[in-house]
């Protein structure tokens, strides 16, 4: 298994930023990708960006040109930079790391509550 601990959430105005962190432990050799997801109050949780091995990216549409996943694998660690936040960015975000068909660890969340 893959342990996870996120950091660096809180409560920002609307424009602001904030950097998440994600620290993996663990089997660290069995993440094929690592990824963030946010869920908001009453909401299904959904994709905010990922990050293969190979350094491939992907983002959600409503996340593009405002939030950067990157990742430092000296400190098996993922970042997500998140620029001119918006209400709507309000959730709580979790990180998680795939492991191909050893399955998908998740970390307890991080909460983000950006005020207008």
């Amino acid at each position: 298994q893959v342990q996870l601990v996120e950091s660096g959430g809180g409560q920002v105005q609307a424009g602001g930023s904030l950097r998440l962190s994600c620290a993996a432990s663990g089997s660290i050799l069995s993440i094929s990708a690592m990824g963030w997801y946010r869920q908001a109050p009453g909401k299904q949780r959904e994709l905010v960006a990922t990050i293969t091995g190979g350094g491939r990216i992907n983002y959600a549409d409503s996340v593009k040109g405002r939030f950067t996943i990157s990742r430092d694998n000296a400190k098996n660690t993922v970042y997500l930079q998140m620029y001119s936040l918006k209400a709507e960015d309000t959730a709580v975000y979790y990180c998680n790391a795939q492991r191909g068909i050893l399955g998908t660890d998740w970390g307890r969340g991080t909460q983000v509550i950006v005020s207008s």
